[in-house]
């Protein structure tokens, strides 16, 4: 199984309840499980259009058999079940769920970067990152 890091964000509707449901799905994964999830972290939207709400972030860090890619495809699975849609880069969302880190994996694909291109830069990330490390 490999150590996987992932950053959850939400800054439309119900963001702790979306945040929590979130969760609640990637739980339910076969060939996961959460090892430690940080607290949530209130923080203003970086980039995309003025005038967005504030985000709630979080991170987990999970235990998982299942590849990057596919990860990946499942959770844009739970994005869009939760009702997210494409809009504006950088613009308001439901939920956004990012694999930060995938064990020593290196990956640049067109459809995957890991580590994550612009989590360095990123407090919002690197907060919640810090709680699960």
């Amino acid at each position: 199984m490999a150590i996987c890091y992932l950053g959850i964000g939400s800054n439309l509707g119900n963001r702790r309840k979306n945040i929590k449901l979130a969760i609640k799905k990637i739980s339910a994964l076969k060939e996961n499980r959460i090892i430690k999830e940080a607290r949530l972290f209130e923080t203003l939207p970086v980039g995309g259009p003025s005038g967005q709400p504030d985000y709630l972030n979080t991170a987990l860090k999970i235990k998982t058999n299942i590849p990057p890619l596919t990860l990946l495809k499942k959770l844009k699975k739970i994005e869009i079940e939760m009702g997210r849609v494409p809009s504006v880069r950088f613009g308001p969302r439901i939920i956004d769920l990012d694999i930060l880190l995938y064990g020593d994996k290196v990956i640049n694909s067109r459809k995957l970067t890991i580590p994550h291109p612009r989590m360095f830069k990123r407090d919002f990330v690197l907060k919640p990152l810090k709680e699960v490390l």
